[in-house]
């Protein structure tokens, strides 16, 4: 019986990883593609990624979800369920929209779907530590991100290689908002319960609410105010130079998040305070988030428009585009964080983001060396035909040697890094405020990922492919200083001997 009930609860967190897993590429790479072959410009589609800030602000929210209750299904299966099924209706209104016909809609409908997706992450992060016992951690962690990987491979690659058959995007969308709507079934039904919750903080709900909306309103006042301080300064926010652009949305990011903070203390938003003041309370806190958000920034700047890199940079097809950059990537990414635990049962944890950091540093010279050589430099060979039933290939393919080496490289190596990084994130965390604190590092991890990606747009258009790659490469320097720099601590997060 024990035994069962163990399995049911890895599982549930295994189907849950999917669930995780999912919506991130069809607001990040597979909407990259769709974009790129409705004629979006690359600056457009650099800047579209900004969609993603949900991921880098989940840490304002997640308190909610800690200290509220759903009615009738509980506090972490009623939030899970709720935004399942928002998140599939979200798809729906996706796929009715076009990219180059209706781009507000369009942009405002990925901008929910992140939204929904950051807070499903939210619940299920909660829900894993909350119904694993401390001996099935372990197995459990390494079993959500297997699924996470897998629905990558499904709304990353295989819905490339769907749309290339089909023809239709707003079709893979439907079919993944399907996958969804399934995934709350499953969560309403087959989960396990929570066996015992942490209660949540004895605060007035009336009064959380409140600081709540007064850190909205925060953030709302900080990004009006750095508009209207830059328009003072002589700067139009509807110039075309992508640059000023820029300037106006980081300008907003920067001034509205510490004003939200601040109306969240002065009013009395209490989870959110209580759970953020043990954080900072530790030794090289602040030191700490530098180096979460530079560890992968290069990585983050190089993957940032890789799939438009790849399809219009290159001229490769979305059918091989999705089998090499999509599916048989991000199984190299699997490979390469099962080699790293391994590796890391012989070094610490210094040594594994050090040495992890400089492999992903190296692994970007491939896409310079991709853009400066040209398709088919190194040849190629051929891709057999296949049936696995959700995908087909009905002919034979032609897959680039160099674009396969490229990707294989960079792939395991980010497999690496981001085990290690992974293991840094989870020692960080007090396990009295796990849900909120991961939530505030893992948006913190986000922020490399979200926030080049406009300035990527803008770099590649200025400068060329090439050169663009081999910035992407200097990017890479300040996260491994940092690991350097920070050794003592990281060594001493584990009581490990350096």
């Amino acid at each position: 019986m024990n035994s069962f009930t163990s399995i049911h609860r890895l599982f549930a967190v295994l189907l849950l990883g999917f669930a995780s897993g999912l919506p991130l590429a069809l607001t990040g790479q597979a909407m990259q593609a769709w974009l790129s072959v409705d004629g979006v410009d690359i600056a457009t589609i650099g800047f579209l990624g900004l969609v993603g800030m949900p991921y880098t602000f989940k840490f304002l929210w997640a308190p909610l979800m800690d200290r509220f209750e759903p009615p009738l299904l509980g506090r972490r299966r009623g939030w899970l369920v709720s935004t399942q099924l928002l998140l599939a209706a979200a798809l729906v209104w996706m796929a009715g929209q076009s990219p180059s016909a209706q781009p507000a809609l369009f942009a405002l409908a990925a901008l929910l779907i992140a939204f929904l997706s950051a807070s499903q992450d939210v619940v299920i992060d909660a829900y894993r530590t909350d119904v694993l016992e401390t001996r099935e951690r372990g197995l459990g962690g390494s079993l959500s991100v297997f699924g996470y990987r897998l629905a990558m491979i499904l709304s990353g690659g295989i819905a490339l290689i769907w749309a290339e058959q089909w023809g239709s995007w707003p079709r893979v969308y439907m079919v993944m908002a399907g996958i969804m709507a399934a995934a709350a079934v499953v969560s309403l039904v087959l989960l396990p319960a929570v066996n015992s919750e942490s209660k949540p903080l004895a605060s007035d709900p009336g009064k959380e609410l409140r600081g709540f909306v007064a850190m909205l309103a925060g953030v709302v006042a900080g990004a009006f105010a750095s508009r209207w301080v830059l328009i003072g300064l002589g700067l139009d926010p509807n110039d075309t130079n992508k640059w000023i652009q820029l300037v106006f949305v980081l300008a907003g990011v920067a001034l509205a998040l510490p004003l939200g903070w601040w109306a969240a203390r002065r009013v009395g938003f209490e989870t959110l305070n209580q759970s953020m003041s043990s954080y900072f309370a530790q030794s090289g806190a602040w030191a700490f988030l530098a180096l979460i958000i530079l560890y992968k920034l290069g990585d983050a700047f190089a993957g940032s428009l890789s799939t438009p890199f790849l399809i219009k940079g290159m001229g490769f097809t979305q059918a091989e585009v999705g089998i090499v950059n999509k599916i048989i990537g991000i199984w190299l990414t699997i490979f390469g964080a099962l080699a790293a635990g391994a590796i890391m049962l012989r070094i610490n944890l210094y040594q594994a983001l050090l040495a992890f950091g400089v492999l992903q540093l190296v692994s970007n010279l491939g896409f310079y060396v991709l853009a400066v050589s040209g398709r088919g430099a190194w040849g190629s060979f051929t891709l057999a035909p296949f049936d696995w039933g959700i995908v087909a290939l009905d002919h034979p393919a032609e897959i680039d040697g160099l674009l396969m080496t490229a990707i294989a490289f960079e792939n395991v190596s980010g497999g690496m890094g981001t085990a290690a990084f992974v293991a840094l994130l989870m020692g960080l965390c007090n396990h009295r405020f796990t849900a909120t604190h991961y939530a505030l590092l893992s948006a913190f991890a986000a922020v490399g990922r979200i926030y080049v990606s406009p300035l990527s747009g803008v770099l590649s258009e200025s400068i060329g492919w090439p050169a663009f790659f081999l910035f992407t490469v200097l990017m890479a320097v300040p996260g491994i200083a940092m690991v350097w720099w920070m050794r003592r601590a990281i060594v001493g997060l584990n009581g490990e001997r350096s």
